[in-house]
């Protein structure tokens, strides 16, 4: 079965193939990014609109690529939710009428059961069960995962996730959008041991997430330390900050984690998710599950952001068990994934 997927969750315009047979095909992704640098943030309208030019030309392109027709493509995911409602409504209303056009079967995807499953696109893929730790700019969750669509919550952020911490952080050092990778990238130079910022909520039970304090903790921290700093040293300090505030979500992340796998005894982890591109994030991840005689997952860096090899994958799992929608369709800007049917 040969299954296009279509991604238009928030600022990134993701098409790929993927065929049961032989893996993934072939995927395209257009990143908005320098549409909305000016305004240090996503501005709906102005996705939606990119999302309606995008889309069509990527499909052609990415097909005549591949020396494919409509004829070759068996099925049609699309991702329904959550994100965007203008954005998801393109990608929606363009799958579904591609599907009615084609002749095939269509399939509304969960955003996030598609990071999920992103690292089944690899060559050496996790066996069910296993806990999946999902951390992107929207969401920070600790999922125990029994196969596709049983999937139980151990835990989640309270607050802002740890990638909305990033780029909060990092508009308040200065840097560009988008803040995460570029925060990441100043915290390379910055000396470990300067500044020991919190872990939080470490210090109780339990596997939920809070990191809007620890931003705070980066605010008072900056504005303390900038009024005795001479000029020629702010960036200095910038970077020692960062790099604190880094260690920190990236610990705060690994003692949770462990937590998470000897709770439920997994010893496979998966990782996905903008924030799971962190070097830092997968070294210490790494080096946890090795102490703890298991495996850490994650898909390659260009699959960590939204794209549509991970929806096409989910969606290839859902039709191949007959699960597909009539003519009428619709979107979920809020979507639990704990809603998901399970895998038949």
């Amino acid at each position: 079965m040969r299954v296009l997927g279509i991604e238009t969750s928030c600022d990134e315009t993701g098409v790929a193939v993927y065929d049961s047979a032989s893996g993934l095909l072939g995927h395209v992704v257009y990143s908005q990014i320098p549409l909305h640098a000016d305004f240090g943030g996503v501005v709906p309208e102005l996705a939606s609109r990119d999302h309606v030019r995008k889309l069509a030309p990527m499909i052609r392109e990415l097909l005549q690529g591949l020396d494919l027709t409509a004829d070759g493509i068996d099925g049609i995911a699309y991702t329904a939710g959550p994100g965007l409602a203008g954005a998801l409504l393109v990608g929606a209303a363009f799958a579904r009428s591609l599907a009615w056009a084609w002749k095939v079967p269509a399939v509304g995807i969960h955003h996030m059961e598609g990071h999920l499953l992103a690292p089944m696109l690899e060559n050496e893929v996790p066996q069910f069960p296993f806990v999946a730790l999902l951390v992107s700019g929207g969401h920070t969750q600790l999922v125990a995962v029994g196969a596709v669509g049983d999937y139980e919550l151990l835990g989640e952020s309270l607050d802002d996730a740890a990638g909305e911490a990033f780029d909060k952080t990092a508009k308040l050092l200065g840097l560009g959008y988008p803040g995460g990778p570029a925060l990441a990238a100043l915290a390379q130079s910055g000396d470990p041991g300067r500044f020991l910022f919190p872990r939080p909520m470490t210090d109780r039970p339990g596997l939920d997430f809070s990191f809007s304090g620890l931003k705070t903790f980066a605010l008072t921290t900056l504005r303390q330390e900038s009024s005795r700093t001479p000029p020629d040293q702010i960036g200095r300090l910038h970077a020692d900050i960062a790099r604190a505030f880094e260690d920190a979500v990236v610990e705060t992340l690994a003692i949770k984690c462990r937590r998470a796998v000897e709770q439920t005894g997994s010893r496979a982890l998966v990782m996905a998710g903008g924030v799971s591109a962190n070097r830092r994030l997968r070294t210490r991840v790494d080096q946890l599950m090795a102490d703890l005689g298991g495996r850490a997952y994650y898909p390659r860096a260009e699959l960590c952001t939204d794209n549509g090899a991970m929806i096409a994958y989910a969606g290839w799992q859902r039709l191949r068990t007959g699960q597909h929608e009539e003519l009428a369709f619709g979107i979920r800007p809020r979507w639990p994934m704990l809603e998901l049917a399970a895998h038949a």
